[in-house]
């Protein structure tokens, strides 16, 4: 980002902005990626218990972006929303640095891998004290992420043409910045972890969290902000109410639909007027001032009498909520990245010479690896040919985007089937189907390609939904927006527990597809399962997205040739 920061003064200021997203991923993966070892070895908790732990602490912090996104847009603002729960994250990784360097607070040492009977529970209080600061790491979580990406692309000015093509550059930029976060925490510190001990590993994700808040707090007299709007729920029920109210109004010309006289400003505080559209037109009776209220200069209540701006924020919403579902699925195919790719590295051979071996929570890194090249390739090689071949601003429009992002993860789990038969037939061939935990004689480079795959897939759907999920709602909710959208990677962590359990209860736990003894299970069918459901949740987002209208645009986005046109419609 820095190239461009001599041409717009805005990028330079996400880079603050991007320090604060790179902190919490190293102090998120610093935690998430090896903590199923901590747990296990240091809490003696069962590793089934330990994973179902692990992904309702993932879940729930991307759940609770939607109370971040909520609070940025309706009170606090994203500045402010983004400084105070990143106080909240550094109070959740101090509580954690405690817990692992504090042997009070964990049970006896034991070697629970061979002598599990020795070893003692851990009591409520070493227990409440992890939850503490593991779920106070997952609010904190919840309020930066939901509004850093936004608060970054504020810095951009849309009637700026320089700064708007720019702004699309930002997004890939600030994944980048993701992914070079995640590269550091599961490399040199899960090796710090594993050779120095936890309360290093998450001791030094800590102090970098602190310093965050210093460097973010260095751009506070150029950064742009958003005015806040109230709650936009609020707005929503009144939408609804209204429309209820007046179900028996005759929806006249859009023209004579209720709107403040302000040629830009809307009744929406820090919101600009956006332009009526067609369609959820039962919502447009919510603007029939049937009284004439309006007319004779009386100030009317918003349950009686919305404006089509107020009308048309709601119809945003509601227009993405079908995209949104669509994507779940493919956060479902990323969570076995830290879950089952894992697994089957773990069996594998991860020397790297006589000296190193790859720890297991590092596998990761095939994909990250992918992705800190990929990018940067993506932008400034493969969008300029994109932009001449569809004549898009940005190459390809954010839902062509995400559905390459969904393509391609279908290929990602046929890989991972493949590899997996692979995998278990070298494990045959050993004779060592029934030692679980043997290293078998095949190389974990075996696993790159899925890795690869599950990286590319994710720099195309993960960018191109920041995009759309900013870029196709109003300025009274977009943190709102992208909290939906991270919110869809908390719900795919769910539904892939669910398949899971489903898939368990339907082949058998002991004898079925997956099982505790990995050389024995079936995973590759698993993957098979997941690759048929991509293809099928593929078609319905095609289909889904093929009757999408950007704002101010009423071509589908497949027929779209010159792309989305900017954001806001001022009358």
């Amino acid at each position: 980002m820095l190239l461009y920061a001599s041409l717009i003064p805005g990028l330079f200021l996400v880079c603050f902005d991007a320090a604060c997203e790179l902190a919490e991923r190293i102090a998120f993966f610093a935690v998430g990626a090896n903590l199923g070892t901590y747990i296990v070895f240091q809490f003696h908790i069962f590793p089934s218990d330990a994973a179902t732990l692990i992904t309702n602490w993932v879940a729930a912090a991307y759940v609770l972006c939607v109370l971040g996104g909520f609070l940025a847009d309706a009170y606090w603002g994203r500045f402010k929303t983004i400084l105070v729960f990143l106080c909240v994250y550094v109070v959740g990784m101090i509580l954690l640095t405690v817990g692992a360097s504090l042997s009070s607070l964990r049970p006896p040492p034991c070697d629970i891998a061979l002598h599990p009977e020795t070893c003692l529970p851990s009591s409520k209080h070493d227990l409440a004290f992890l939850y503490a600061g593991l779920y106070t790491i997952a609010l904190g979580t919840g309020g930066i992420k939901a509004n850093v990406s936004s608060f970054g692309a504020d810095q951009f000015d849309d009637n700026d043409e320089k700064e708007k093509k720019l702004k699309s550059s930002f997004f890939n930029w600030f994944y980048f910045a993701i992914n070079l976060g995640a590269l550091f925490a599961i490399t040199v510190l899960v090796y710090i972890e594993d050779q120095k001990g936890f309360s290093w590993g998450f001791g030094i994700p800590t102090v970098i969290c602190f310093l965050s808040i210093v460097i973010f707090l260095f751009g506070i007299p150029t950064y742009r902000h958003k005015l806040v709007s109230g709650s936009a729920l609020t707005r929503f029920a009144q939408v609804l109410v209204a429309s209820i109210r007046q179900k028996n109004a005759v929806v006249p010309d859009e023209t004579m639909l209720y709107e403040v006289d302000d040629r830009k400003s809307s009744a929406i505080l820090g919101v600009r007027k956006l332009r009526h559209t067609d369609d959820l037109k039962f919502l447009d009776k919510a603007a029939v001032d049937m009284d004439n209220h309006a007319f004779r200069g009386e100030v009317v209540s918003p349950w009686k009498l919305c404006t089509v701006t107020q009308v048309e924020e709601f119809k945003s919403i509601i227009r993405i909520l079908p995209i949104w579902f669509f994507t779940i699925f493919i956060s479902t195919t990323f969570f076995q990245i830290s879950s089952f790719f894992i697994q089957q590295g773990n069996t594998m051979d991860r020397k790297l010479s006589s000296s190193f071996e790859i720890p297991a929570a590092s596998l990761p890194i095939f994909g990250t690896i992918n992705s800190l090249i990929l990018l940067p390739l993506y932008d400034y090689w493969l969008v300029p040919i994109l932009r001449r071949a569809t004549g898009h601003e940005r190459g390809l429009t954010a839902l062509q985007r995400i559905g390459v992002g969904l393509f391609v993860s279908i290929f990602s789990m046929v890989s991972a089937a493949l590899v997996e038969v692979k995998r278990r037939n070298a494990a045959a061939d050993a004779g060592l189907l029934d030692l679980p935990s043997a290293t078998i004689p095949i190389s974990i480079f075996w696993l790159a390609p899925q890795y690869f795959l599950a990286g590319t897939s994710e720099v195309f759907a993960y960018v191109g939904q920041l995009e759309f999920f900013y870029d196709e709602v109003s300025d009274g909710i977009r943190s709102v927006s992208t909290a939906l959208f991270l919110l869809s990677v908390g719900v795919g962590n769910w539904v892939s527990v669910m398949i899971v359990n489903i898939i368990k209860s339907a082949t058998g736990k002991t004898d079925g597809w997956i099982t505790n003894n990995l050389n024995r299970s079936k995973l590759d069918r698993f993957y098979w399962v997941l690759a048929a459901l991509s293809c099928v949740n593929l078609l319905a987002f095609m289909f889904c997205a093929s009757f999408y209208k950007y704002k101010k645009s009423n071509r589908s986005v497949f027929d779209e040739s010159q792309g989305s046109t900017p954001v806001h419609d001022i009358l």
